[in-house]
């Protein structure tokens, strides 16, 4: 209980946090657990992978979003979060198997992929993993790149 007591306020205050930083454009902050009027859809905006580290053999794909903020938050408790909450889902060259990524770092990595032909599916996804949106971003590894890792 006591785990899920510190869990909650650690959330809040991440939460407060970013709703006071990203403001709701009318110079007050934007409210952090109530709903904002005609929110807009999330946006994610995925660049192709930094070239310099391509050619060493590491995927940087920078990506940023609108409308959403990845947070490691999840369940139906989440999902009524506004301003909207969730993390990506990343997928390598359509394998089985993704990872959640719940950092706000604004670069997906991927290191030790064999040169050749890839592709890296990104998608924003609610608390509950539910997919709002997602870019694929394709690319090569070139025989050249060093595999350092």
């Amino acid at each position: 209980m006591l785990i899920r007591t510190l869990a909650a306020v650690a959330a809040a205050a991440v939460l407060a946090t970013s709703a006071f930083a990203e403001g709701t454009g009318e110079g007050r902050p934007a409210p952090v657990f109530f709903p904002i009027k005609n929110e807009p859809p999330p946006k994610l905006i995925v660049e192709p992978p930094l070239a310099g580290a391509l050619a060493r053999g590491a995927v940087l794909i920078p990506y940023r979003t609108e409308n959403f903020r990845i947070l490691s938050v999840f369940g139906a408790g989440a999902s009524s979060v506004s301003p909207r909450v969730g993390h990506l889902h990343v997928t390598v060259d359509d394998s089985p198997w993704r990872w959640a990524e719940t950092g706000d770092t604004s670069t997906v990595v991927v290191v030790g992929l064999p040169p050749g032909e890839h592709k890296v599916r990104i998608e924003l996804a609610s608390p509950e993993h539910k997919v709002f949106t997602g870019e694929t971003v394709a690319f090569t590894v070139p025989e050249t790149a060093a595999h350092p890792h």
